[in-house]
C-alpha cells in the first residue's frame, strides 16, 4: 500500500485537558514534541495507529532515542506520561499504538489511495489482457467451434483465483470466526496482492502470537508488503534474520556487562 504523507491535528489540540495538564509538568514541550513525533511515526508506519520497526519487534525507549534525537530518559517519561493519559497504550508486546487512531488520520487521503491503487490494478489486468489478445491474434490461423489453449488457461486462472480467494477465507472463518463484508474484501485484496499462501501464514502468526484479529493480521501484511516480501520462505528467511541478528547483539551486550546470559526474549 502506498504509504500517507500527513496526518491530521486538531487546531484546538492545545484547548485538550489532557495537554494542558502534561505543559504544567515537568519537561512539557519535550513531551509534546515527542507526542507529535510518535503521531508523525504511526502514519509513516500506516498500521491503524501502531508503531513498530517491522511486524516481529516493536520500537523500544532507545531506538526512539535515536530516532526522536532525545535523552532516552527523556523518551522514557514522556512514554510513561502519554500512556498514564490514555493518549498512547502499549500491549504485552512492547507494541505502541495511539489511542483514538481514527482522529488524527487522513480517512479522505487513504480512500483516495485506495482508488488510486484500484485503478492502478485495472490497468494492470487491462494491460495484460490486451497482451493476451494480441498474442492470440498472431497464434491462432483458424478457427473453429473449440475453446482455444489460451481460453482454457484463462478459464482455469479465473477458477484458480475463485478458488484461493475462498481457501482464505475459509480459513480465517475456521479459526477467527465469521468475516465481515469487510474483512472479506481485505482478504480478497491482499490474496490478490500478495497471495493466498502469505495470506494464510499471516494468519497463522496472528494466531500463534494469540493476535486474532483481521487488524493484526493486516499489519504482518503491511510489513511484509513494505519489505517486498512476497513469499512464504522470504518470511521466514526474514523472521530468523532478525532472530539472529538480536541474538548477536544480546551475545555483545551480555560480554560487556561481564553476564553470561545470551537469551533473548523475542515477544513471540
Amino acid at each position: 500500500m502506498q504509504e500517507l504523507k500527513w496526518i491530521k491535528l486538531d487546531i484546538s489540540m492545545f484547548e485538550d485537558e489532557k495537554i494542558k495538564l502534561i505543559e504544567q509538568m515537568p519537561e512539557a514541550d519535550t513531551i509534546l514534541v515527542i507526542w507529535v513525533k510518535l503521531l508523525a511515526q504511526a502514519g509513516k508506519t500506516n498500521a491503524n495507529g501502531y508503531i513498530y520497526l517491522n511486524e516481529n519487534i516493536p520500537y523500544t525507549e532507545e531506538m526512539l532515542a535515536t530516532i526522536f534525537g532525545r535523552p532516552v530518559n527523556t523518551v522514557r517519561l514522556a512514554l510513561k506520561t502519554l500512556r498514564e493519559f490514555g493518549m498512547i497504550h502499549i500491549d504485552e508486546d512492547s507494541f505502541i499504538h495511539i489511542t483514538n487512531w481514527e482522529n488524527h488520520q487522513n480517512v479522505e487521503g487513504m480512500e483516495r489511495v485506495r482508488q488510486q491503487n484500484k485503478l492502478r490494478k485495472q490497468k494492470q489486468r487491462d494491460r495484460e489482457k490486451a497482451k493476451q489478445i494480441e498474442q492470440k491474434s498472431k497464434n491462432v490461423t483458424s478457427r473453429d467451434n473449440h475453446a482455444t489453449e489460451e481460453e482454457v488457461e484463462e478459464e482455469k486462472e479465473e477458477e484458480n483465483t475463485s478458488t484461493t480467494t475462498n481457501n482464505a477465507t475459509k480459513f480465517y472463518e475456521k479459526n477467527f470466526g465469521v468475516a465481515s463484508p469487510y474483512e472479506q474484501e481485505s482478504i480478497l485484496k491482499w490474496t490478490n496482492d500478495l497471495g493466498k499462501d502469505l495470506v494464510i501464514e499471516a494468519m497463522k502468526r496472528a494466531i500463534k502470537r494469540n493476535k486474532k484479529s483481521w487488524g493484526y493480521t493486516e499489519r504482518i501484511l503491511k510489513s511484509w508488503q513494505k519489505n517486498k516480501i512476497f513469499t512464504v520462505e522470504q518470511a521466514n528467511a526474514e523472521e530468523q534474520a532478525y532472530r539472529n541478528q538480536f541474538q548477536n547483539r544480546t551475545r555483545k551486550s551480555n560480554k560487556k556487562a561481564g553476564s553470561t546470559d545470551d537469551g533473548y526474549n523475542y515477544g513471540f
